[in-house]
């Protein structure tokens, strides 16, 4: 008999709202650390408005972390008024307390002065950050407004809009660094958006599994009682006979793989069988966010 699972039920709307920013604060904390520890020394303006503090910082003097505030703040005026109260309060929190992270951890030594280090490491510190602000679903805001205002205006793509300024910024520690570190600072670009995707999506923590069977029932019956996984009967059509079929779609964690194949191979050894990883599932069976 399939297994009786506990219903989890949703988090309460208050609980929610400290995991939000408790991501939100840990994050932007972990960005600001990462960044005096290896991007900012090592002179890797890897984008965003922290590239454009670590590029002017060196020209000026002035301590990153109020060039952030100088830039963030009237961004974020400026998109409240062109584009409406749309942001909300964890956007301001974040545009504010990032800079303010940075300079608090302003005092930090250098992990290193290598700079192909800094950029891999400082990649995976800002990405790890940023995933964890975007999972709290909120945002340091910057780079992010500026691009929404040009789309407002101009019709540009954002991500279209955010890849221009980033690349200007780049472009601009060239001139103002030189070209090497401008390499590494396209690398840190790099890494952490691997790295936010990363923590956004998991590691294929989950498989996903299509089967094409003469005897789905019974591997129907052997994943729901055998394995005890839910199974989706999907309708497919065959694309060279054009004959109707149907096609069961099963979700497993990556324990249960090799059973699932040990159990379709037993019943049709024939089966087509398809796995591919599926990033994120919620549900009974599953994480629950």
């Amino acid at each position: 008999m399939l297994a009786k699972r506990r219903n989890r039920k949703s988090l309460p709307s208050w609980l929610v709202i400290i995991k939000d920013y408790t991501y939100l604060l840990v994050g932007a904390t972990l960005v600001a650390i990462a960044f005096n520890l290896f991007l900012y020394p090592n002179m890797i303006a890897s984008g965003g408005v922290v590239g454009i503090s670590t590029i002017l910082g060196y020209v000026t003097g002035i301590e990153p972390g109020y060039i952030q505030w100088a830039i963030n703040i009237p961004l974020f005026v400026a998109g409240v008024a062109v584009l409406g109260k749309q942001f909300g309060l964890k956007t301001l929190i974040g545009t504010v307390y990032l800079p303010l992270a940075v300079l608090v951890t302003a005092h930090l030594e250098p992990v290193t002065e290598n700079p192909f280090l800094a950029a891999l490491f400082g990649g995976v510190g800002v990405g790890v950050g940023l995933g964890l602000v975007f999972r709290g679903r909120a945002s340091t805001g910057g780079v992010d407004l500026a691009a929404q205002i040009v789309h407002k205006f101009t019709g540009l793509r954002l991500g279209l809009g955010i890849l221009i300024i980033d690349g200007l910024i780049v472009i601009s520690s060239a001139f103002v660094f030189n070209i090497e570190l401008a390499l590494y600072a396209l690398i840190t670009l790099y890494i952490t958006s691997k790295t936010i995707d990363l923590v956004q999506m998991g590691m294929g923590y989950a498989k996903v599994a299509f089967i094409i069977s003469s005897q789905q029932e019974d591997i129907r019956q052997a994943i729901l009682h055998d394995l005890d996984r839910g199974v989706t009967r999907l309708t497919a059509t065959g694309g060279y006979t054009n004959t109707p079929r149907e096609m069961l779609m099963c979700v497993v964690n990556q324990m249960e793989v090799t059973k699932l194949k040990e159990l379709v191979r037993h019943i049709d050894p024939a089966a087509f069988v398809v796995v591919t990883d599926a990033n994120e599932v919620l549900g009974e069976g599953f994480k629950v966010d």
